[in-house]
């Protein structure tokens, strides 16, 4: 499984995810948020990153163009975006991107089943809060192209990996406390999703 370190606020968190092997990171700009980083902060922690990495910008509620802007500035990959939009919002969107799926119920994860996508548990709060997703809703359901979040951490994610999920999310499975992980549990969570299942 691909794995992204969500809600890096500092470059030796940054560094810590990509040395354990992780495969792409992401900067808050939803200023609500307990792991919200500046467009000044992730361009510094961006710019000191290796090839190969890939950078995504976590966005709520924000313009086609602000969010292009902070990515272009940022020299991000993709923009995940934690809320609704319609074809007319992204057709004005240049940088790719990753929708996000806030699912109340069973129905909710058969959405876009035609395209990569993140399916995370719904809070208020728009994510973050290490709430799980109701993992009966994918059985029988292809998740090759689902990237799942909520309430995940690495004791875990060897009972997931029939699922074939494209990969997974984290952020507070692998905190201290807010915006500042724990560079084992990191480790041990890369590791852990880049095992073969038996």
């Amino acid at each position: 499984m691909r794995v992204k370190i969500c809600g890096i606020t500092s470059l030796e968190d940054a560094l810590s995810a990509v040395d354990a092997g992780a495969d792409a990171i992401g900067f808050i700009f939803y200023s609500k948020s307990p792991r919200y980083i500046t467009l000044k902060e992730a361009k510094k922690i961006s710019a000191s990153l290796p090839p190969f990495v890939q950078k995504i910008g976590v966005f709520v509620n924000e313009s086609p163009k602000n969010i292009d802007r902070i990515c272009k500035k940022a020299k991000l990959n993709f923009a995940q975006l934690h809320f609704d939009v319609d074809e007319k919002f992204l057709s004005k969107l240049k940088i790719p991107h990753i929708k996000v799926i806030r699912a109340k119920e069973m129905c909710d994860v058969l959405k876009y089943n035609d395209e990569y996508r993140l399916i995370d548990a719904f809070v208020d709060s728009f994510g973050g809060e290490g709430k799980s997703i109701d993992l009966s809703w994918f059985e029988g359901v292809d998740c090759s192209k689902i990237i799942l979040a909520g309430g995940l951490h690495a004791d875990m994610l060897e009972s997931i990996k029939h699922f074939g999920f494209y990969g997974v999310d984290v952020s507070s499975g692998v905190e201290l406390s807010y915006g500042k992980k724990d560079a084992q549990k990191v480790y041990e969570f890369v590791k852990s999703a880049k095992i073969e299942a038996i």
